[in-house]
């Protein structure tokens, strides 16, 4: 995918979700603030959240996305273009592949999303985290910075046909500095511990909105 055709992609959506959803964005500045390259982590509700997520982040993110997702030709082209990989889960082999190619793109300096849950909540709220962000986290040393979507489980909820004009809102939280972690802890140590900060940090933008 050229440069060129990036930026039209994720300009259509990102006019696209202001338009028909009123997507506002807050604390872009966090990650921005942060040398790349950076591990965005985000709650998982909707096929629509690597696109809010790819249409408001400012440069190409690389990320895991369920090859059943390709198979509409369209959808799989449009987030094709805004960093998608295809992975299977049931698949060990070929998700050991993603990551490893996950894993790359960040020694290469490039940014990556990723969605720690793992599959869509089916209630809208976060679910346990898987430990992927953490392994890629400790091995590159990448700076993590949660992300939360507020709005795309109404707008487009698994099992949904229709797609809806809710309101969706992203907010990006502190980021979790890694090396700044590492002391005395082990791998598998350093890896729980990202996991674990992770969750805190989601959860308490998910509070926030729930207070609202």
């Amino acid at each position: 995918m050229t440069v060129i055709f990036y930026w039209l992609v994720a300009n259509f959506f990102w006019v696209m979700l202001k338009v028909y959803n009123r997507l506002s964005v807050k604390g872009l500045d966090k990650p921005l603030a942060v040398r790349p390259p950076l591990i965005i982590a985000a709650n998982h509700c909707s096929n629509l959240d690597p696109i809010v997520i790819g249409a408001a982040f400012p440069g190409r993110l690389r990320y895991l996305a369920k090859s059943e997702l390709f198979s509409f030709a369209p959808f799989g082209f449009a987030i094709r273009a805004l960093g998608a990989i295809p992975a299977k889960r049931d698949d060990m082999q070929g998700a050991a592949g993603a990551l490893k190619f996950l894993l790359e793109r960040i020694q290469k300096g490039e940014s990556v999303l990723l969605f720690p849950e793992g599959r869509r909540s089916p209630d809208g709220k976060i679910q346990p985290l898987e430990g992927g962000v953490g392994l890629l986290a400790a091995r590159t040393g990448a700076p993590v910075v949660p992300a939360f979507i507020h709005g795309t489980f109404e707008a487009l909820p698994r099992g949904s046909a229709g797609y809806r004009p809710v309101k969706i809102a992203l907010v990006f939280g502190d980021p979790i500095q890694v090396d700044q972690m590492g002391e005395g802890l082990s791998p598998k140590e350093l890896r729980q511990a990202v996991t674990d900060e992770l969750d805190k940090a989601l959860r308490k933008l998910e509070g926030e909105f729930l207070l609202d």
